[in-house]
């Protein structure tokens, strides 16, 4: 079972901590009483979508004996004009360097996105998830 405790520090201004005391600050604009000191939980879930998908990326890549010297993911969203405002598009970039085969890079994004990731697995039950890669310094 996954535990998450979310507390109030001050305002729209929460603290978020796991089962292994590793925390998180969430908070909202300044328009609804937040003072921008955190991340907004929309954004938090487009930043699981990355760190789910860059962990199978990188796994299955190392796991085919490929040198990442480096990987990074740019999440793309788009929101419905309707609450609740639920992600409608979102397309992730995946860039990574080192001794990687585009070949195998390519079939590593596509399993993760496809088969392996649980956070896209979720969202593209509402959203259109796309997904595109290039190797840095190529």
């Amino acid at each position: 079972m996954t535990e998450i405790t979310l507390k109030r520090l001050s305002g729209f201004k929460f603290e978020a901590e796991n089962s292994l005391g590793k925390k998180a600050i969430l908070d909202g604009p300044a328009k609804i009483g937040g003072s921008d000191d955190g991340v907004r939980p929309m954004e938090m879930v487009l930043m699981g979508l990355a760190g789910c998908s860059s962990f199978d990326v990188l796994s299955i890549l190392q796991k085919g004996r490929q040198q990442v010297d480096d990987l990074e993911v740019k999440v793309q969203a788009e929101r419905a004009d309707a609450v609740p405002a639920v992600f409608t598009k979102i397309h992730l970039h995946f860039r990574a360097s080192g001794d990687v085969s585009e070949k195998r890079l390519a079939q590593a994004v596509e399993l993760s996105m496809e088969k392996y990731c649980s956070v896209s697995a979720m969202l593209s039950k509402s959203a259109e998830i796309t997904h595109s890669y290039e190797i840095m310094g190529t």
